[in-house]
């Protein structure tokens, strides 16, 4: 049953990445710019650069966007497991980073809610911890036909 749990953990954020990546690129308009110039705390040199280089922001642009939708599909699909589920750890981890749930900080955008340090970000990059220390794409997933002949020694 521990098994099927986080099997379900695993395909959940697999969908949540998916779904986030692709209603980015279908959206002609999207760019992080507006989360980028909202940085607060130690990034925000770095977003301000960031925003302030066309090219650099279409790059942060795209890759953001292929990055959650790949991420996405591959948690879904159980393929490449332990390394999709730490990428996808450190892409939400940089959204923390960028943009922190510290209650003196205030952003011009809405927040979805934050307890004083903890945010959604921080959650998912959490389970995404736990997804990475118990593998379940081996047993359920893509990874169990893909990698099969490397596991039977």
């Amino acid at each position: 049953m521990q098994l099927y749990g986080l099997v379900v953990l695993r395909v959940l954020i697999g969908w949540h990445f998916l779904y986030e990546g692709i209603a980015k690129l279908l959206n002609p308009y999207w760019s992080s710019a507006a989360f980028l110039l909202d940085a607060k705390w130690i990034f925000s040199g770095l977003a301000k650069w960031i925003v302030s280089n066309p090219s650099i922001l279409s790059l942060a642009d795209n890759l953001n966007m292929w990055g959650l939708t790949l991420i996405g599909a591959c948690l879904i699909l159980g393929l490449f497991g332990k390394h999709v589920s730490m990428l996808g750890m450190l892409l939400v981890l940089v959204y923390y980073l960028f943009t922190p749930s510290f209650w003196w900080l205030e952003y011009a955008r809405p927040g979805e809610g934050s307890y004083l340090v903890v945010n959604k970000n921080l959650i998912e990059a959490c389970a995404l911890f736990v997804v990475y220390l118990f593998p379940t794409s081996e047993l359920i997933g893509l990874d169990r036909l893909v990698f099969k002949n490397n596991s039977t020694g």
